[in-house]
């Protein structure tokens, strides 16, 4: 949730600021705002909506833009509507202090209120504002910016990154974080402060990621950092070795076109990592492959389209490892009765390392004893802290709110997982081991044909971008890969799309069905369901419905029954999920694009959701 870049150098500061916020628009695009420090002076400009009104609001404003230093953010709406008055950066009372925030404060109620007894008066609904004032009334007692913050902070509670400027004190940030990430990049004669790294990427080679309780005093030449008692901390410094060019859009017209396209190469690399050396059984470095094998029920926890990936997992888990396997969606793990304990694995994944869920739900499940394992994009996350065996996607920074090529590369890696905890207990022959990683090491190929030869999903695109409601449908394991299609159409088409198992369709959505409703059927030929798949289909087209499909090439019933019908390669039917997800992802963008959506930000979507 929300974007904070910070800078102090000799550069163009307002400028610098807008450049890093443009690339941290992922996160959040209800408003966007800057503060600038001007000689004696902070100014403020902020607009409601997307970045670009950001930019028009400033574009006669250069000679202010210059300035010494300056903080920036990008909003996704918590507290308060996304207005101009509700955007940051916020400013004290007396114009002197302004600062941006990252996180939710929960007692900001009560501090308001007491605020408010002693004369501060609130402009805006937010309860950043509330940091605001707290650290002007510190700053009234303690006389400098550290002690201000480092005193504020102890009366919040929740989750907060905070850069925070003051007019007295040009030349100088303060960074604030506490369970909510915060970077600080090292350049020469220039520093920079952000919440993740494509704001400073091109900018500085080294950074210094901050810890829970821990602030840093950035200023051109140096940066310090402290607990918020003001003692001192050594940090370690770590090198970024990225190019501009990764969150560059590649001629393609969108990000998310450009990621769905990436995914082919990216299984591609997360195979020959895993086969380096010939080895038969994947080895996953930096998972205790020995000690998660001794489980006796696994749990996976996840969000969103990771909940997706985690319950193709499940199906495939209980059939390779034969022991029982639950998934669940985070936010439910976190309140129900907890029957975790030291004989589970439990698998969290989260593509930022940063959803608040999950990171709850997997600590909880380390305090009950269970094993943590964590796959997540970024190791650098806070998911990671929690972990006693971790394994990265490697799929590069997904930029698109949408995910795409992090889906692919989760399922890479737990069907990587699945074959050496299989190995590992045994519970599959060597006979069934080779096959099944022959099988895997073939995907990037057949992936590459179905993204090299998809213009038929555009041409069902046209079909289909008039209706606004779907049902997709499915069995067994590919019943995730349904509802992650219709996530996908709903999240940036807002055409309200939902997956069920194909069973169910009778005993209720059926009363849906009628020539305005199209079906999506998700079915793979030669399996156990396939003849009752069939007759669902059979169902939906007796109330009319438009018939489309997903299925293998020469599905010869498939291609007698639909009206639309998009294919892929045939493949084993366990790793089917991972090629019977392109067309659908294909489908859901030419859809969006057609109807003229903002396919990379979706409305009230972030990339991250660092809250609860």
């Amino acid at each position: 949730m929300c974007g904070i870049v910070g800078y102090v150098g000799v550069g163009d500061v307002g400028n610098i600021l807008l450049s890093g916020l443009k690339n941290l628009e992922y996160r959040g695009y209800d408003s966007a705002g800057i503060a600038l420090h001007n000689n004696d002076r902070i100014d403020i400009f902020k607009a409601a909506g997307k970045l670009e009104n950001l930019y028009e609001l400033v574009s006669d404003q250069q000679d202010k833009l210059a300035a010494t230093s300056g903080i920036g953010h990008i909003r996704w709406a918590t507290h308060g509507k996304a207005t101009t008055k509700n955007a940051h950066p916020h400013l004290s009372n007396n114009g002197q202090l302004a600062l941006v925030h990252n996180g939710i404060i929960e007692n900001y109620k009560s501090l308001r209120e007491e605020l408010e007894r002693e004369g501060y008066v609130f402009l805006s609904e937010t309860d950043t504002e509330v940091a605001a004032h707290l650290f002007e009334r510190e700053y009234k007692k303690w006389g400098t910016l550290e002690a201000a913050v480092s005193s504020g902070v102890k009366y919040l509670k929740g989750a907060f990154a905070f850069c925070v400027i003051h007019q007295n004190e040009p030349e100088k940030i303060v960074a604030v974080r506490q369970n909510v990430p915060l970077i600080v990049g090292l350049g020469e004669g220039e520093n920079f402060v952000a919440s993740d790294i494509p704001a400073i990427v091109g900018k500085v080679r080294k950074i210094v990621y901050l810890n829970d309780g821990e602030m840093a005093t950035v200023s051109r030449n140096a940066v310090s950092v402290y607990d918020f008692n003001g003692r001192k901390v050594d940090y370690r410094t770590e090198y970024v070795d990225m190019s501009p060019d990764v969150i560059s859009k590649r001629g393609y017209p969108h990000f998310m076109l450009k990621e769905i396209h990436e995914q082919q190469d990216i299984v591609r690399h997360l195979l020959q990592d895993a086969y380096a050396d010939g080895q038969k059984i994947p080895v996953l470095q930096k998972v205790h492959i020995e000690e998660a094998a001794k489980a006796e029920k696994i749990e996976i926890i996840a969000c969103g389209t990771s909940l997706h990936a985690a319950a193709v997992a499940g199906f495939v888990f209980e059939e390779w490892l034969k022991i029982p396997v639950s998934v669940i969606a985070a936010s439910e793990y976190i309140y129900r009765c907890c029957l975790t304990d030291e004989k589970t694995l439990t698998i969290g994944i989260s593509q930022s390392g940063e959803t608040a869920d999950t990171i709850t739900a997997v600590k909880r499940a380390k305090e009950h004893g269970a094993h943590i394992l964590v796959l997540t994009n970024r190791e650098d996350s806070s998911i990671v802290r929690y972990a006693d065996s971790r394994l990265p996607l490697k799929a590069g920074i997904e930029v698109s709110v949408a995910a795409t090529k992090s889906y692919t590369a989760q399922l890479t890696c737990l069907y990587l997982l699945g074959l050496a905890l299989a190995a590992e207990r045994r519970s599959l022959s060597l006979d069934e081991l080779g096959q099944l990683h022959d099988e895997l090491r073939q995907l990037p190929t057949k992936m590459e044909k179905v993204l090299n030869e998809a213009e038929n999903v555009k041409a069902a695109a046209e079909k289909l971008k008039n209706y606004h409601q779907m049902i997709y449908i499915a069995r067994g394991i590919n019943l995730p890969t349904a509802m992650e299609g219709a996530l996908k159409l709903k999240e940036i088409s807002y055409v309200n799309a939902n997956g069920y198992a194909a069973g169910e369709l009778k005993h209720g959505p059926i009363a849906l069905l009628d020539e305005n409703m199209p079906v999506m059927a998700v079915l793979t030929p030669g399996n156990r369901v396939y003849d009752k798949m069939i007759s669902n289909c059979e169902e939906a087209r007796a109330r009319h419905s438009l018939l489309v499909g997903v299925s293998f090439d020469e599905d010869k019933t498939a291609e007698r029954l639909f009206d639309l019908l998009l294919t892929v390669p045939p493949v084993t039917e366990v790793f089917s999920p991972l090629l019977l997800a392109l067309p659908l992802q294909l489908l859901a963008y030419h859809i969006a694009d057609l109807l003229g959506r903002e396919v990379d930000r979706p409305r009230n979507l972030a990339k991250s959701v660092t809250v609860e």
